[in-house]
Parts: C-alpha cells; structure tokens; sequence
C-alpha cells in the first residue's frame, strides 16, 4: 500500500514539475523572451503538446525552418488536431512551400468541408501558384460565408479587373454592410465608379478614404484625375500637389500640374510648372545606371546589372564606357564561348577607334584561344 502510494505522489509531483514548467515557458513566451521560451518548453520530457507552442516562439524570432519543423513534430504527435494544421499551412504559405500548402488545405476540407477560412486560404495559395481556379475558392468561402471581407473583396477585384461594375458593386455593398469603414472596399469601390467614368461618384469615395486617414500617392492622384473630368481644376491642382509630395521629381506630375494652371488661366504658375517638367525630362540618368550596374557587378548579380547598363545605355546611347561594361558583364553572365566571341567582334567592328577596343581584343583572343584548347 506505501508502494502504491509513493508512487501516486511521484506520479503527481512530475505531473506538476511539468505543468509548472509549461507555465513558465508559457510566461516567457507572453512577455517576449521566446528564446527563453524555447529553452524552457524544450526542457519537459514529453514534447508532444509542446511543438506547437515551440514552433510559434521560433517565429517570433524569425526562424521559419525550424518553426516549420516543429510544426511538422506538432502534427504528426496531434493528427486530430485541426488547428495545428491550419497554422502550420499558413506557415507553409510564409515560407513560399505553395506545393504542400496546397496540400495540406485541400486535406483540411477533406476533413471539415463548411470551413469558409480553408477555402479562403487555399485560394491565396493558389494565386501564388498562378492559378485561376483561385477565385472559386473564393467563391466557396461566400457561400459559406457571406460576411467574409477578404472573400468579399478577392471576388469584387476580379469583377472589377473583368471591367463587371454591377456585379463589383454589388460584391462590394454587400461587404460595406457589415464593415463600412472596410478601407480595401472603399477603395475597390473608389475605382470602379473611376472606371465607369462616374467621376463625381468617385470623387466622394475617394475624399472617404481621406476621412479614414487613409492617404497615399494613388488616391491623391486619382482624386486629381477625376476633379479634373469635372473641371474643378483648383481641386485637381491641390490634389496633383499632394500626390506630389510622394515623388517630388514626377516630370509627368508636373506637366499636368501646369495644364491644369492653364485652365484657370494662371499662365504664370503654368509656365512654371512646366519648365521644371521639361528640365527634369532633359537630365540624363547614364551615370547613376552605370553607377547601379558597377554595383550589381561586384554582387555577381549580373542579370540585374545587365538591365541597368542598358538603362544607362537608354538614357545616354554614346555612353560607351556603359557599353563596354555590358559587355563584360555579358561575358561573366554568359557560359557560350561563341556568344561571347560573337559579342566582342561586334564591339570591336563597331568602335574601331574606341579606347576599348584594345581590352576586347585581347579577351576575344582569350576566348577563341579557350575554344580552341576546348575543342582539342
């Protein structure tokens, strides 16, 4: 009977030993020591209802690898575990693993098919995938669902991209019932009276999102576009100006800036406007592509600096240091010793008085030399 006793309260002392040691990993983590989490949720004996709690500290921290395989340990010791699952997809999802997230949602409706959230999920994993049966499951997740905003709003985007205003709206309206400072909707809502050509419809939606506190480039700039279809060109102007601020050398910007003035007739402002358009439509940006491509260089990105060089090329088509250096990048970033030698030739036939055509001389000597021991 003492046997039967002592071991009664060895099993209970180890059975609180755990649940206290659980507790003080569990207050770690909540006041964000979650390598101390860690640590401590590691030390207990058995882990199996602890891997998932291990697998979130690790992405507090940043370690998605290891936060994923401790999902995996969470899942296979908890296999009725739905919600394990589900984290455990999304991160999947967070760690661009779109294959087996696929999976592992479509298992998940297997197993509970009136879940709107699965079906929402997995349609975000197969927009990743470039899939277009993603808007299905957004579809399924409505129905399921009819207050689901982030549904609400995947469904209205894509009739708003196929140009169906009636059914947008109506997607839409439907969400701001239940949500009416649902920024995304307004926004979507916004732009669909902006395509529809309802100016002063789009007007007033856009002026919402500014009442939100909502404030950006793109919603300035469209508030500018539609004052002007109205002509309220002071408006415009005001809200050109704001756009403005967000890329204070927009040449683009500035040349409309200064049609709008010449609307009202303010010939000076518009005179104003447009020559800094005009001036800073006349600078070169050569050298700071060169400079961009020089640096990509030195990274080996040379797919990246190829593109630069050719900006620099675009920008200034005399630049031939620019022209040399795509050249030789052309030549790291190609393994084709006869596109290579093909490449200098041409330099060499086109800048015959070039500074350059001595350094492509000697490597198109170089690589015929290197054919030519390839071949033996």
């Amino acid at each position: 009977m003492k046997y039967y006793l002592w071991l009664f309260y060895m099993v209970m002392s180890c059975s609180i030993l755990a649940q206290n040691t659980k507790a003080k990993a569990d207050n770690f983590y909540s006041n964000g020591k979650f390598s101390k989490a860690i640590e401590t949720y590691k030390s207990l004996e058995d882990l199996d209802n602890v891997y998932d709690d291990i697998a979130k500290a690790y992405i507090a921290i940043g370690n998605y690898e290891k936060a994923l395989d401790f999902y995996q340990k969470a899942v296979e010791a908890n296999k009725e575990n739905l919600l394990i699952q589900y984290e455990y997809a999304k991160l999947l999802v967070r760690s661009k693993k779109y294959a087996e997230a696929n999976e592992l949602f479509s298992s998940l409706i297997k197993m509970d098919s009136v879940n709107p959230n699965y079906y929402y999920e997995l349609g975000l994993v197969l927009e990743k995938q470039r899939d277009t049966l993603a808007i299905e499951q957004f579809n399924k997740t409505f129905n399921l669902d009819d207050t689901h905003q982030k549904a609400i709003f995947k469904i209205a985007k894509q009739h708003l991209i196929k140009r169906n205003f009636k059914e947008a709206h109506g997607f839409i309206d439907k969400g701001l019932e239940n949500y009416e400072n649902n920024v995304e909707l307004i926004s979507l809502k916004a732009q669909t009276y902006y395509h529809q050509e309802f100016y002063t419809h789009a007007v007033v939606w856009f002026n919402k999102l500014l009442d939100l506190g909502e404030k950006s480039e793109f919603i300035h700039e469209k508030l500018s576009l539609s004052y002007a279809q109205n002509s309220d060109y002071q408006d415009a102007i005001y809200h050109r100006k704001q756009a403005l601020k967000y890329n204070p050398y927009d040449a683009n910007a500035m040349y409309i800036i200064g049609n709008y003035y010449e609307k009202i007739k303010d010939y000076e402002q518009a005179e104003n406007y447009i020559k800094q358009a005009l001036f800073i439509k006349d600078q070169s940006l050569t050298e700071e592509y060169q400079t961009l491509g020089t640096i990509l260089n030195r990274q080996k990105k040379y797919a990246e600096a190829i593109k630069a060089f050719k900006k620099s090329l675009k920008e200034d088509p005399s630049n031939m240091m620019s022209e040399f250096f795509l050249l030789r990048t052309k030549d790291e970033y190609y393994g084709d010793l006869d596109s290579k030698i093909a490449l200098y030739e041409q330099f060499i036939e086109k800048h015959k008085k070039s500074y350059f055509k001595a350094f492509a001389e000697k490597r198109l000597k170089e690589l015929k030399d290197e054919k030519f021991l390839e071949k033996k």
